[in-house]
């Protein structure tokens, strides 16, 4: 008589295990074939989704105007700048915003100056001033403008002095409002001396001590194709002076002569 073990071995295996083993054969064939859908099939049906930009309406623009303005891009120091553009045209200016103020700062008069024709990118600034402004000068050329005028006020005004001496090629002309000499480990005393494009200064007669520091900075910039020094009447700083019609209207006589 034969054992079990015996009769496996002469006979091969049993019924169940055979079964198990077509089973699997059937898949694969199966697989192959792709009838149970493959890998293949998988990829198709899950296509990668799109990347969406970020829209930042900084508390003051319109959903329409933060779609069609909000703007962000490299700032060289490893973080993205963030800004609103608006407007076309070759003559591009930035706009650097006060310590007490940001992008919305300068909105209106971003709109009313690209309906000059300019195009214009307020910059929002995150502390970093200068290499902000040399990001945002870089990002302008990149969109096809040939001329750059930078306008600043307020700490802005000492950044778009000190930026100006660091951007290169040279921007056009500046426009420095109600400036301190110094601000935030910035000192537009120490740039100004070698800046050859036209400057304009602006502050408010009353305003201390920043008409003084206007004053000093103009009378360091002695290389300057122009330096136009305008003391105006009351106690207005920044870009709050750009409210009365006749100093604003200065300004932008001045961008018109550099950036038209």
């Amino acid at each position: 008589m034969f054992s079990a073990e015996r009769s496996v071995a002469r006979f091969g295996p049993p019924v169940r295990a055979v079964a198990a083993s077509a089973l699997a054969v059937s898949l694969l064939l199966l697989a192959g074939c792709g009838g149970g859908g493959g890998a293949k099939d998988k990829d198709r049906a899950a296509p990668a989704p799109t990347p969406t930009a970020t829209v930042n309406d900084f508390g003051c623009l319109s959903p329409e105007q933060a779609k069609a303005g909000s703007v962000s891009f490299p700032g060289g120091d490893g973080q993205d700048v963030e800004g609103y553009l608006t407007g076309t045209g070759g003559t591009g200016l930035v706009l650097a915003h006060q310590a007490d103020g940001d992008v919305c700062q300068w909105v209106p008069h971003a709109q009313d100056l690209a309906a000059d024709g300019y195009r214009v990118l307020a910059v929002n600034s995150a502390g970093s001033e200068v290499r902000e402004l040399t990001a945002a000068a870089a990002y302008l050329r990149s969109k096809g403008v040939t001329k750059l005028l930078l306008v600043g006020a307020s700490k802005g005004g000492t950044a778009v002095l000190s930026a100006a001496g660091a951007i290169t090629p040279p921007v056009d002309a500046v426009v420095s409002l109600s400036a301190p000499s110094t601000y935030s480990g910035m000192d537009a005393s120490m740039v100004v001396p070698n800046l050859t494009m036209p400057v304009f200064y602006m502050a408010a007669e009353s305003d201390s001590p920043f008409q003084d520091s206007t004053k000093e900075l103009s009378k360091l910039t002695k290389k300057a194709k122009e330096n136009d020094l305008t003391i105006v009447g009351g106690f207005n700083h920044g870009v709050s002076m750009l409210s009365d019609e006749a100093n604003y209207a200065k300004v932008k006589a001045f961008l018109k002569k550099y950036g038209g």
